[in-house]
């Protein structure tokens, strides 16, 4: 179980491994971001990106998922603030394999709620040639580590 006490300011961590695909970039955006350049190569060839790419907010949904299996779900998450920003400075495209950079900015624990910390995050999400095609800092609620002395 991860706890707010394994975050330490200035720490590095990179991980996931996930293949972007054309069907899942069209099918993402058939449902919910159904601008053309999401929608097929000839309809993205006229677009700045100049072919399909994968909707900004499918590659937020990828981030989020690659987070849950490698962090979130075996933590002590308690859910988040907000996010700060999120920027999408390369676009993904099928075939990329994309995978995180998470720097541990800032660590404190509540002065209302003292069993939960917050832990302000930068996630840089790198495609195989290492651009990073989306980067989104914020701030994420972690409970503590229980004491020897609550667990009794």
């Amino acid at each position: 179980m991860i706890y707010f006490e394994d975050f330490s300011p200035g720490e590095i961590v990179e991980y996931g491994d996930r293949a972007v695909t054309a069907e899942e970039i069209i099918a993402f955006a058939r449902e919910f971001d159904p601008q053309p350049f999401h929608l097929g190569q000839d309809e993205g060839s006229d677009s700045p990106a100049g072919g399909l790419t994968a909707s900004g907010w499918h590659v937020a949904s990828i981030m989020m998922r690659m987070n849950c299996d490698q962090m979130l779900l075996e933590s002590s998450s308690q859910g988040s603030p907000g996010i700060e920003e999120i920027d999408w400075p390369t676009p993904v495209r099928p075939g990329d394999r994309l995978r995180i950079r998470r720097t541990t900015l800032a660590a404190r624990v509540s002065r209302s709620r003292p069993t939960v910390g917050l832990v302000e995050a930068r996630f840089e999400l790198m495609n195989q040639a290492g651009d990073i095609v989306m980067t989104q800092r914020g701030s994420i609620f972690f409970g503590l580590r229980p004491s020897a002395e609550t667990q009794r």
